[in-house]
C-alpha cells in the first residue's frame, strides 16, 4: 500500500511519495531565527510494530545528535506512537522537526497524530497502579520533555512534545 504525504519546503506544493514506514526527510531553511532545520514526516503502520518503526524514524531524523537526546526522543516517540495505536484510529503520522537556532543548541519537536478517539484526554498524566504493565506513557513524556501537549477529538488526536539542548559551552578561554 502506498501513501502520499505532502510537506512544504521553502516553496509550496512539494510532494514526497514513499511506502508506509519509510520516512521522508526534507531540509528547509527558516527565516525565523534558525540556522538549520530538518523535518521528517512519515506514516506509521496501525499495528503492533508502530513503536519500532517510530523509533527507527526518529533515529534517522536525529542522526548525529548526542546519545542522551536521541535516547529520550526515541523513548518519547515510542510512547506517543503506542498511545496513538492503543487509543486512536488510523491514520497514524509522525513528524520530527529538528532545528538548530542561530544562538546554538538544538530543538526537537515530535508530533504524532491519529484519526481520533472517542474518549476525552486526561488533564494530567494519570498515575499508573504500581503493578500495572502499562499506563506510564504520558508520565514518561512529561518527565523527559521540556514541553508537551495532548489534544484529542473524534476526528483527530495530536500528541506533541519539545526537547531542547543548550549549546555546549565554548572551550576557548577569554
Amino acid at each position: 500500500m502506498r501513501h502520499r504525504t505532502s510537506t512544504s519546503r521553502s516553496r509550496p506544493g512539494s510532494v514526497l511519495e514513499r511506502d508506509v514506514g519509510q520516512p521522508a526527510s526534507v531540509a528547509r531553511q527558516d527565516d525565523i531565527g534558525s540556522a538549520d532545520a530538518t523535518t521528517l514526516l512519515t506514516d506509521l503502520p496501525y499495528g503492533p510494530k508502530v513503536a519500532e518503526i517510530a523509533r527507527e524514524a526518529v533515529t534517522v531524523a536525529l542522526h548525529g545528535t548526542e546519545a542522551d537526546l536521541l535516547n529520550d526522543a526515541r523513548l518519547i516517540t515510542s510512547e506517543l506512537a503506542t498511545n496513538a495505536f492503543a487509543s486512536g484510529s488510523p491514520p497514524l503520522v509522525l513528524c520530527v522537526d529538528r532545528t538548530t537556532p542561530t544562538t546554538g543548541g538544538l530543538e526537537v519537536e515530535i508530533t504524532v497524530t491519529d484519526g481520533g478517539c472517542s474518549h476525552p484526554p486526561p488533564s494530567s498524566p494519570p498515575a499508573p497502579e504500581e503493578e500495572a504493565e502499562s499506563g506510564r506513557g504520558l508520565v514518561i513524556v512529561e518527565a523527559l520533555a521540556d514541553a508537551w501537549s495532548l489534544t484529542t477529538g473524534t476526528h483527530g488526536t495530536r500528541a506533541w512534545c519539545r526537547l531542547t539542548r543548550d549549546a555546549s559551552p565554548s572551550t576557548a578561554s577569554t
